[in-house]
């Protein structure tokens, strides 16, 4: 066997270097691009190897280890979770910066590859700068914080570890069934110790995603429950599009006539003006989508985990015998609430069970009422989205004026607080996968960094960024990033003056308006309330930006915005009063006892939507 030596920093990009993907029968990197921000822990080994092997995928400074995080999550999702990108940190608060990010990643089943720098593993120098001592483990190092938020996590103790380690931590974020995070701790000496590698194990691979087949007697039980169904509804989430069974369920759904619902992270599946899209399912929904719900007598459920948006807390289904068919490469999904699960590739599993069902087609009833709730829901949208003279627009109409503004391609990113529920309840799709919502972890200041990752993936279309204030200022840095880089956004800030939709909340269930917008705050002095200049912020930071006082100058503004050659930054200020809204139930814990008499009424409202409450795990 013919061996090279090698130091762990070393074989480390080496290997990430000869990792290759087919990707509809042209061969890429696999890992396109990493983010690094360095320090002691990652900049003496593992920086130089970064430098050296910028021709097979380039290394982008961040501004936050976190952001940095959060825009490699967004370029995976970009692509389909079909390339993965690199996020690196030095030991201590640089690691940590990106839990969060791996959380995301977690919770949305997205391929990340952190490498986070560790204290010596020798323990000589012990102490370390930023080194936090455990008592009564000395193994134990921040890293270790990891374990709950990634699919995969190790210590390299001795270089000839990742031999190990290495295939085992892409195996796992390519699986579509247990897809998510990959966490590789490098402790700063091992780093750069030496072994004798087997020169194979560099070897350029090419991988493909693979397709769990079904089983058929899952897809017979399938088949003969829908041909039972009068019914029959679809509900389709990421996994579809993940799966590239996006045709595959369109062609399903017209040939047996079962109208289909759209998730969060499924949304823009169909066009708009499908005749079978009865929109967006669940709390942040379509009056139309829920109310095929509750009649809903089979309702099958394609690469979705099943989350309680998209459930309305599991009340959205109102049949009491209603019999839920899980399509699902992972097996945890597939079987949540006593589902007959399909555990499969969606695209896999599509075509037999339509070649089962043969000709059988749901009841013309059933579709009527379908396209009868869509009309409606449709002029819903376009009464909300309508331009009008008011002195402040609402989200619905600067999403309106977006929607009408984009072309094919174009990607448009939001986050957390109130954009990604009127994101869903009024985006008309005219393209597919033009919406990335990040609404799983629901994580505030995804936005631009996911902008900034989202058009290094995509750099030929927009990277289009609705962000609030509250998230905004959680999170900004990376327009300094793409202006630093050359991968120009359009950032819209819709301000109104705080975290507006969760004083919603807080008032919705009879609590006080505190601490959420500018004005409930607790302050020490009486003066005029001070509001962020965000235009001056963004030129700062290198972007172009200009506010637009009235709805009528946004699409000029937006065109400005799409001519130029760096970032550009729009800020709006929003009607803070004015939400979109549909009928779904959504559970969140209130007080039992309490003196106050709005909180107990609205406890009231909250427990009888309680009673449709789906029982199962």
């Amino acid at each position: 066997m013919t061996t090279i030596r090698l130091t762990t920093a070393q074989a480390l990009v080496r290997y990430l270097a000869a990792q290759q993907i087919e990707i509809d029968g042209k061969v890429e990197s696999l890992f396109g691009c990493a983010f690094a921000i360095f320090g002691h822990g990652n900049v003496t080994c593992l920086g130089q190897q970064l430098f050296e092997n910028q021709s097979v995928f380039p290394t982008w400074r961040g501004q936050n280890e976190q952001s940095m995080a959060l825009a490699a999550v967004a370029y995976a999702r970009a692509n389909q979770r079909r390339r993965i990108g690199i996020a690196t940190s030095s030991v201590g608060p640089g690691a940590t910066n990106m839990i969060t990010a791996a959380g995301v990643a977690h919770t949305n089943r997205l391929p990340l590859l952190l490498l986070a720098g560790d204290t010596f593993q020798s323990r000589l120098p012990d102490p370390v700068l930023q080194q936090t001592e455990h008592f009564s483990n000395p193994s134990l190092t921040v890293n270790d914080a990891f374990k709950t938020v990634t699919r995969f996590w190790d210590r390299i103790n001795a270089p000839s570890q990742l031999t190990v380690a290495l295939p085992q931590a892409i195996a796992t974020m390519l699986d579509p069934a247990d897809c998510g995070p990959a966490m590789i701790a490098l402790p700063q000496d091992v780093q750069g110790q030496a072994w004798d590698f087997p020169e194979s194990f560099f070897a350029p691979k090419v991988h493909r995603i693979r397709r769990p087949q079904p089983e058929p007697i899952e897809l017979d039980l399938a088949a003969e429950a829908i041909k039972k169904a009068k019914r029959p509804l679809i509900i389709a989430g990421g996994g579809v599009a993940y799966s590239g069974a996006r045709n595959a369920l369109i062609q399903f759904a017209e040939k047996h006539q079962i109208p289909v619902v759209e998730t969060i992270a499924g949304r823009t599946l169909l066009s708009a003006d499908h005749p079978l899209n009865c929109g967006p399912i669940g709390t942040t929904g379509s009056n139309s989508a829920n109310h095929m719900c509750e009649d809903a007598d089979v309702v099958i459920a394609i690469g979705t985990r099943l989350q309680d948006f998209t459930t309305g807390s599991w009340t959205v289904f109102r049949d009491p015998d209603m019999k839920l068919i899980s399509i699902n490469a992972g097996r945890f999904d597939a079987t949540k609430h006593m589902a007959q699960s399909i555990i499969s590739d969606a695209k896999a599993a599509i075509a037999p069970l339509s070649e089962r069902l043969g000709n059988w087609q749901t009841q013309n009833a059933w579709v009527d009422k379908a396209a009868a709730e869509t009309s409606q829901w449709r002029g819903v949208v376009e009464q909300r989205t309508a331009a009008s003279d008011t002195a402040l627009p609402s989200y619905a109409q600067i999403i309106g004026k977006v929607n009408s503004l984009v072309n094919e391609g174009d990607r448009v990113i939001t986050a957390a607080g109130g954009l990604p529920a009127e994101l869903n309840m009024n985006w008309q799709a005219t393209y597919p996968y033009s919406l990335d919502v990040e609404f799983g972890f629901s994580c505030m200041g995804y936005e631009i960094a996911a902008g900034w990752g989202n058009k290094i993936a995509r750099p030929d279309h927009e990277s289009i960024v609705l962000v609030g204030d509250g998230s905004y200022l959680m999170m900004n840095s990376d327009i300094y990033s793409s202006v630093l880089t050359g991968h120009k956004m359009i950032v819209l800030v819709c301000d109104n003056g705080g975290f507006a939709v969760i004083r919603k909340l807080q008032t919705n269930t009879g609590n006080t308006a505190f601490n959420n917008q500018l004005e409930d705050c607790t302050t020490e002095r009486d003066y005029e309330l001070p509001r962020v200049d965000f235009v001056s912020h963004a030129r700062g930071l290198g972007a172009n930006a200009e506010k637009v006082e009235h709805l009528s100058d946004f699409e000029a503004a937006f065109e400005r915005a799409k001519a130029s050659d760096k970032t550009y930054v729009i800020v709006t200020d929003i009607d803070d009063t004015v939400w979109s809204s549909c009928d779904a139930w959504w559970e969140v814990g209130l007080s039992e006892v309490t003196d106050n008499e709005s909180i107990a009424n609205a406890r009231d409202q909250w427990e009888e939507g309680r009673k449709h409450q789906r029982r199962g795990v």
